[in-house]
């Protein structure tokens, strides 16, 4: 399958989705949200892939919203390209396979809410987040007034959107936004190394532990804990159980199959 707006690679039980709009500073415009859609769903429906990472170019990640676009959008069409960029966030969120953000340069609006969507996130010194959407007398559309809130708190979420400040890779990572920063022009690799790490483990046990920490983000505590009791038993009907507790016995890696 051939994207306009971004590049599809699979290595290693590991799918690369990049975005490539270099001229447009990789903005989110409603074509490269299709595409990315398409491309979350055809790593995940791919039994060969484990993981994605999921990057932009050597300068940017995504500069947010196309701002070309939305200067002559009317409320309706802003409402409909929220819908869209909230779905794809939650689409991220929501399949089995861990989503690692590898972000080089600008994450900010819609690329910030992009990034806050992946699981794990890891960034170059040279990165730089935020939500400025203020600035253009708008809000966040894309989930950032609530994932932002739910990684950093409701007090720093609050003072970053209201000011629409730009912050560093190393605040980023200090406030939890982040979760690891490397040194320019390693961010990809980095990031690939992660998913190896990852995807050697049990997949049936990450897609749950991903799905049972979802859940208890947004729920109480007991009903976190209930999912959590039941997750656990569907890991031990797997034969990934058996396999990695014979492994373990027997002092030798476990070959995992997903099952």
């Amino acid at each position: 399958m051939e994207y306009e707006h971004l590049l599809y690679t699979v290595s290693d039980q590991t799918a690369i989705v990049t975005l490539n709009r270099p001229k447009a500073w990789n903005a989110l415009c409603g074509a490269l949200n299709t595409e990315l859609e398409s491309a979350i769903r055809r790593a995940d429906g791919d039994p060969a892939v484990r993981a994605i990472v999921l990057t932009g170019g050597p300068k940017v990640f995504a500069a947010g919203a196309d701002v070309k676009q939305m200067a002559d959008a009317t409320p309706m069409t802003a409402a409909r390209t929220a819908e869209q960029g909230q779905q794809i966030n939650e689409l991220i969120e929501s399949i089995g396979l861990p989503v690692i953000a590898a972000v080089n340069g600008m994450a900010l609006g819609g690329g910030c809410e992009l990034a806050m969507a992946c699981d794990i996130r890891i960034a170059t010194k040279k990165s730089k987040f935020g939500q400025p959407e203020v600035n253009l007398g708008i809000i966040p559309g894309g989930g950032g007034t609530q994932r932002l809130q739910r990684l950093v708190g409701i007090g720093k979420a609050k003072e970053l959107i209201f000011t629409g400040d730009i912050i560093s890779a190393e605040e980023a990572e200090r406030i939890g936004l982040i979760e690891k920063v490397v040194e320019d022009g390693t961010v990809l690799e980095a990031a690939i190394e992660m998913a190896k790490k990852i995807k050697a483990k049990g997949p049936v046990a990450i897609t749950l532990a991903k799905q049972a920490i979802n859940v208890g983000a947004n729920t109480d505590l007991y009903s976190g804990l209930c999912f959590e009791r039941y997750s656990q038993a569907i890991a031990f009907s797997t034969a990934d159980k058996a396999e990695g507790t014979l492994a373990f016995i027997e002092k030798r890696p476990a070959q995992f199959k997903g099952v």
